[in-house]
């Protein structure tokens, strides 16, 4: 409708249709996430008004017959509030729309080359094709240009799910290590493990534990923030865990809250199966107002039995880390292959948040094994195909094993990084360029601008 009607109408109408679909997230942001009311009323109306704003530029060239620019300026322009959103808000590339393909197996191989800034841009350039279609036709206009638009999408999708078909028949056999995933969600909050009340989770996870002796595990991991302790009272949990790790020849790695002198973090710390000292890795990317009472890590961290010299190495995050995509490409730059990720989900959004971690897999090619309570247990393949999935949905504990797949090889977005989001900015400021200097053309003495007509055909007698 943005090139049929005025200005504030195409403003206001594209502003009530974010907010009618941005609506269903109030009540995620308010009761699940727990956002304060004026950040989340921010985030909502705010990326109205800023999608009204991308309507309008794009409102103003078509109305300049500049169709295809249009096209293409739409899903860059958007693009580009993304990429901008994920440097300045504290959640990362939380917010984006290419979540939304994460079941889409072959338009999620895109994000390989691409990133997520790919997957956004092809969603938003069909609709915006389509718009391009029907624009009314001036006097004069030849018919195959108002075609273009529509052309190139489907050249675009076409090479997309070419390139995501092919890549899914890449190879993908499984590897000869295997790994378990236990969680329980008996007790929500972190316990303190020198309670009655942690005694006997604890008992519970090396229960489940021992339940999956002989199967010839590598790693066992369990979720995020499921203990509290100091440096005191540390050996209470980490000292049966580490003997149950040497017994069954399996690393367990754990997640809790380590209070350490004046600061507490958000850890998780790998139990190795040889024995020694233990890995103690600290979240880097803390969730804004839920933890501002941690500190944030700084390092990486690696499965001992996967020295830093080794090529292939197996890596440490901690849930929210995987919202950052730097991160996790950091971790495949040094040469991390699989990373392990104790977790904690809020329920509501189990798919949603571990389709991102299954997205951070695709982006560098490699297995992502999470465990979250409240949540979804997942074990991802580097094409982003889900190999094992469990969901914890209150239960007292629920494990689930899988094969690991074969490494794949890194990708062009590991190589590479937000090259295309930066085309896109780029992309955006030659539309703006380009809508403004067609602007002050028609100001000019003598100028006139071609408004949109209807043709109508003379009748024969």
């Amino acid at each position: 409708m943005a090139p049929r009607v005025g200005k504030r109408a195409a403003f206001g109408l594209a502003g009530a249709a974010w907010l009618g679909g941005e609506s269903a997230m109030w009540r995620y942001f308010i009761s699940t996430v727990g956002i304060p009311v004026v950040v989340a009323a921010l985030i909502i109306v705010g990326s109205a008004l800023l999608f009204g704003l991308v309507v309008l530029l794009v409102r103003a060239l078509m109305r300049q017959r500049r169709l295809l620019l249009a096209t293409v300026v739409f899903p860059a322009a958007w693009v580009t509030v993304e990429l901008v959103m994920s440097h300045a808000a504290p959640f990362g590339a939380w917010w984006s729309l290419a979540y939304t393909q994460a079941g889409v197996l072959p338009v999620l191989q895109l994000v390989s080359v691409t990133g997520i800034w790919g997957v956004t841009f092809l969603v938003l350039l069909v609709p915006a094709a389509a718009a391009a279609l029907v624009v009314p036709q001036a006097r004069g206009q030849v018919r195959w240009r108002r075609r273009r638009p529509a052309v190139v999408a489907m050249a675009a999708l076409v090479v997309v799910l070419g390139y995501g078909v092919a890549r899914l028949h890449s190879s993908h056999a499984p590897s000869s290590e295997h790994v378990a995933l236990l969680a329980s969600d008996r007790a929500i909050d972190p316990t303190p493990v020198d309670s009655t009340a942690s005694r006997d989770l604890l008992n519970a996870y090396l229960g489940g534990v021992q339940a999956l002796s002989g199967q010839d595990l590598r790693v066992i991991v369990l979720p995020e923030k499921v203990f509290v302790a100091d440096d005191a009272s540390l050996p209470a949990l980490t000292g049966p865990l580490a003997r149950l790790a040497r017994k069954q020849h399996s690393d367990i790695v754990v997640g809790l809250i380590l209070n350490r002198g004046n600061e507490s973090f958000n850890a998780a710390i790998d139990l190795p199966a040889a024995g020694g000292a233990p890995v103690t890795y600290f979240k880097r990317h803390l969730v804004t107002g839920v933890e501002s009472d941690l500190t944030a890590g700084h390092s990486r961290a690696y499965v001992p039995a996967y020295a830093p010299a080794r090529q292939d190495q197996w890596a440490i995050a901690v849930c929210f880390d995987l919202d950052f995509p730097s991160l996790v490409r950091d971790y495949r730059d040094h040469g991390a292959t699989t990373l392990f990720v104790p977790a904690w989900d809020f329920s509501d959004d189990a798919w949603l948040h571990s389709r991102m971690a299954v997205t951070r897999g695709v982006e560098n090619g490699m297995t992502v094994v999470r465990a979250a309570r409240q949540g979804a247990l997942t074990v991802s393949d580097p094409y982003g195909r889900v190999i094992a999935e469990g969901r914890t949905s209150g239960a007292a504990m629920v494990s689930m094993t899988a094969a690991l797949p074969a490494r794949a090889a890194s990708t062009l977005y590991t190589r590479f990084g937000d090259w295309f989001a930066w085309s896109c900015v780029i992309l955006l400021f030659a539309g703006l360029g380009v809508a403004y200097s067609d602007r002050n053309a028609t100001k000019k003495p003598g100028a006139t601008m071609t408004q949109p007509t209807r043709t109508t055909q003379p009748t024969g007698h």
